[in-house]
């Protein structure tokens, strides 16, 4: 059953949630960053950084412009123009999977029914792959065109990773959406208010964030990137803006799959125990519930080493997809016996 959109909002109230979610996307990367590195230095018994404003809390703004102001050049041996758009490629995808992340229900704003998020399509999941596909040909690309063999590398590991654990992921969710009958993420939120999903879903909780590291180049799978090996993969060659973007995209991205799965198996914006908030409270606490993803991702980078290129094939294709396949055909056995 899809959800059935049953208002309509003046075209001035789309335009000014497009200008908002790409701002808070661009307010909320540069917090994280300063978080990862606080974090990471505490893992490492360490100070992070703490010379640029109260707290080094402007050491992201620095580098921010640092990276802008920095000269732009690309190799010889590079494809100009694609070369150029592949980092654009990726923000675009970004920020267009972000958009449909529910921070809250419909709400009455001065009158005009409001949705607190940026489109609730009735193909939500399959949207969120569709756009995850698109990613890829920014991070490919960018390794192709770049006329560098590191990058070109960077980028082969990057297709040959897409095929190995998002087939997995896609089936983690299949669970959920057998569970609420519907593929609105929206409806997906509301159809927890019983009970949330990483309950009955635990499995499908785990295989899906497992693969949201995969996902978003992060460690322990992060082979797309591989310093020690590829001198940085796919993003070799780029500099100054370029550089920016490309890491611009994976951190909105850590944002998107963390969000992702809070709708998905953590309530929404719902909070435990029946407690019932005002509205203007919902965006809140999907926040908070975000940054609990966000620190286990930093956790996880400061605790895991990378894994062999083998060992990350062979755990998609003979770990995750067994165990995936068969969390769908128990939920759908499920389903159907209990209805």
């Amino acid at each position: 059953m899809l959800a059935v959109v049953d208002y309509y909002e003046p075209w001035w109230i789309q335009i000014l949630k497009s200008i908002v979610i790409f701002a808070v996307g661009l307010q909320i990367v540069p917090i994280v960053l300063v978080v990862e590195r606080k974090l990471l230095g505490r893992f490492q018994h360490r100070y992070g950084p703490n010379r640029v404003g109260p707290f080094g809390l402007l050491q992201p703004l620095a580098d921010i412009i640092k990276l802008a102001t920095k000269e732009a050049f690309r190799p010889k041996t590079s494809i100009g123009w694609l070369f150029r758009i592949a980092p654009i490629i990726s923000i675009m995808t970004a920020v267009a999977a972000f958009s449909v992340i529910p921070f809250g229900d419909t709400v009455d704003i001065f009158g005009t029914q409001v949705g607190l998020y940026g489109v609730d399509v009735g193909i939500g999941p399959l949207y969120l792959f569709a756009f995850g596909a698109v990613a890829f040909y920014g991070i490919m690309l960018g390794g192709w065109a770049s006329g560098s063999k590191y990058s070109f590398l960077g980028s082969m590991r990057a297709a040959a990773q897409l095929i190995s654990y998002e087939v997995a992921q896609g089936l983690a969710l299949v669970g959920v959406v057998i569970t609420a009958g519907t593929l609105s993420l929206t409806e997906i939120v509301n159809a927890q208010a019983g009970m949330w999903y990483f309950i009955p879903q635990f499995a499908g909780f785990l295989i899906f964030l497992t693969a949201s590291f995969a996902e978003t180049n992060r460690a322990p799978f992060d082979l797309v990137e591989a310093d020690a090996e590829l001198v940085g993969g796919y993003n070799t060659e780029y500099g100054g803006g370029g550089f920016a973007s490309y890491f611009f995209a994976e951190y909105l991205n850590i944002l998107v799959v963390s969000g992702i799965t809070v709708t998905c198996f953590l309530g929404g914006w719902m909070l435990p125990f029946g407690i019932d908030p005002p509205t203007w409270v919902d965006p809140f606490v999907v926040l908070a519930k975000m940054s609990i993803f966000v620190f286990l991702f930093v956790w996880i980078r400061a605790t895991l080493p990378r894994l062999r290129y083998d060992q990350l094939m062979s755990f998609g294709w003979k770990v995750l997809l067994p165990l995936a396949t068969l969390n769908t055909l128990v939920t759908a056995i499920l389903v159907v016996a209990t209805n």
